[in-house]
């Protein structure tokens, strides 16, 4: 530990502690920084934690905030604004996690799933937090992503010195968090190792994998090889890299190589950990990505305490260093830490954001509106409609598309479907489902659908999306309901396609909030690859893609009287309390 420092930044003087070190129960010593204002008195403190590295952190005093699709955009300094968390009357506490940067002991796997639990290692940083001299005993939570998943692990260990956590854009299925509806998702990739706008994890020769720790060498041969055996898999060079030579890039092996749900990921996934949370917490979630707002939404729901939900609006990358919420986020603080009596407890449990309405609509749960799902047929001539096709599938042509891999061409092929101009205002809000009546010529493809908001003058937005891995196909009886489907994604649950046969598919649509104005259309687009540039992809940084497929594909969808290929949408049927901001 060095002495105190002084600095002054956001208009701030600051005090700045560097390199403290946290003994855990089992011996091992983390390193945090801390910084507070000027003089001796002790004042409430808000932890922040991440493999991201504290010094990365630390840039937030000296560099302006950037927004996608800046260069100088990096997704991983998180853990807040630490002149505006001083100024609020706070210690800002910023550590590396086990194994990572200045901390000592070792990190194996994902989230230390094969270690120490980060859950307990947060629990021994904050209590011990609260003992020091400059912490008036107060604790609460602070970051986004990385940061805000660690304040559930925390929560759930129930230190006694933990107040209140605010969350914003946390991952709490941690199978969706890389796997969505079966698809690889790369993003995870750039936050471990350091790509396309991501610095990465601060890693040490102390990060271990899991999977070559616990199993033994001939079993992750096997894994391997059937991992090499997927044609996807096979045709992405970091891919094959990765799987031969796991050494330095050991989180990401660990899920290339476990590619279905199950134990591996349920073991410490913070939605089945939300029933020991006591504390008050603030979820934030901007739309956009719908996976991480659909995890949202369930771990709000499975949280037994105070709670709010708050929903904000399109796109859904924050700035870096993240600022935004902070508001929000000193006023829960405030109430809770401080006993400040705000008022922030007489207001509506959940608050959303209506794309196309630019207003907020509040309500006691998700959705805030009552809904019906009301269904939406593909037909003919790219025309999406209520009325289903009367016609026999004898009399019917089909939709296709044949997809070549991308190492041929960089062309993604696209179907698409629009309703008529809207003649008066349509508000949808829920999850939705996508009823696919499919032929493919292989084993397997992706069914990826975009939902979009069209403009008259043609500019558009996305609003939703699905995603399915043809092989997770299998359906969970005992969790689907109209307009509502779930899939297990375990691997008993996987089955091959059939080549030729006509198989209904069904997508979950992520949740959304968006209401379609007069003029406007409703847009679906159903690919097995995402387009490479778009109007979306363009606001996101250069590794958030889905894996694509890497076999030629051809793909039929059938759409007449006996395949109603539809969608179900969650339509609005009563209004809640809106307020334009």
């Amino acid at each position: 530990m060095t002495s105190p420092e002084s600095l002054r930044a956001g208009g701030e003087d600051i005090v700045v502690r560097k390199d403290l070190s946290v003994p855990m129960r089992d011996g091992v010593v983390l390193a945090i920084d801390a910084y507070h204002g000027p003089g001796d008195e002790p004042r409430p403190a808000l932890v922040a934690l991440s493999p991201y590295g504290k010094e990365l952190q630390a840039l937030a005093l000296t560099m302006p905030p950037q927004r996608r699709p800046s260069p100088m955009w990096d997704g991983c300094i998180e853990a807040g604004d630490i002149a505006r968390v001083v100024a609020e009357g706070y210690v800002h506490v910023i550590g590396d996690v086990r194994g990572s940067g200045a901390s000592g002991g070792e990190h194996i796997g994902n989230y230390n799933a094969g270690g120490v639990s980060l859950g307990q290692d947060a629990y021994d940083v904050i209590e011990w937090v609260a003992a020091q001299p400059w912490c008036d005993g107060n604790v609460g939570m602070v970051g986004i992503s990385y940061f805000g998943s660690m304040q559930l692990l925390a929560a759930a260990e129930r230190p006694p010195h933990l107040k209140a956590v605010f969350i914003s854009g946390g991952h709490y299925d941690f199978y969706e968090t890389t796997y969505h509806g079966g698809i690889m998702w790369f993003m995870p990739r750039a936050a471990r190792e350091g790509r396309g706008g991501d610095s990465g994890w601060a890693f040490t020769d102390r990060m271990r994998s899991r999977m070559l720790e616990e199993y033994s060498p001939a079993e992750v041969a096997e894994r391997v090889a059937a991992r090499l055996a997927d044609p996807d898999v096979a045709a992405w060079p970091n891919l094959v890299h990765t799987l031969h030579y796991p050494a330095h890039h050991e989180a990401w092996f660990d899920i290339i190589t476990n590619e279905v749900d199950g134990p591996w990921y349920e073991e410490r996934n913070p939605i089945s950990l939300a029933a020991d949370v006591e504390v008050p917490v603030w979820l934030q979630i901007d739309q956009g990505r719908g996976w991480t707002l659909d995890g949202t939404i369930e771990l709000f729901d499975a949280l037994p305490g105070p709670k709010k939900l708050d929903i904000g609006p399109y796109p859904p990358m924050q700035s870096r260093p993240w600022i935004e919420e902070h508001d929000k986020m000193f006023r829960w603080y405030d109430y809770w830490i401080k006993g400040v009596d705000n008022g922030v407890m007489d207001e509506p449990a959940v608050t959303v954001h209506v794309e196309g309405a630019r207003e907020y609509v509040t309500g006691a749960q998700w959705p805030p509106r009552e809904i019906e799902y009301r269904s939406m047929f593909l037909r003919p001539r790219g025309v999406l409609s209520p009325d289903p096709e009367r016609m026999e599938s004898d009399a019917v042509g089909v939709d296709g598309f044949f997809q070549a891999p991308l190492t041929v061409t960089d062309a993604v092929e696209v179907l698409s479907w629009a309703t008529a101009p809207f003649t008066e205002p349509v508000e949808l809000m829920g999850t939705g489902a996508a009823h696919l009546f499919a032929e493919i010529d292989q084993d397997d493809t992706n069914f990826i659908m975009r939902l979009w908001d069209e403009a008259p003058g043609g500019k558009r937005q996305l609003i939703t999306s699905a995603y399915l891995k043809a092989s997770h196909r299998t359906l969970d009886a005992s969790r689907t309901t109209e307009g509502n489907p779930y899939h297990p994604h375990t691997r008993d649950s996987v089955l091959p396609v059939v080549p030729g046969e006509v198989i209904e598919y069904v997508l979950r649509i992520y949740p959304f909030a968006a209401a379609f104005l007069p003029g406007h259309r409703l847009v679906v687009e159903l690919s097995c690859n995402e387009p490479l540039v778009d109007e979306h992809n363009s606001l996101l940084p250069p590794d958030a893609f889905h894996l694509p497929v890497g076999r030629a594909v051809t793909h039929k969808v059938y759409r007449d009287a006996q395949h109603r290929s539809r969608l179900v949408l969650p339509h609005c049927v009563t209004g809640g309390d809106a307020a334009h901001r």
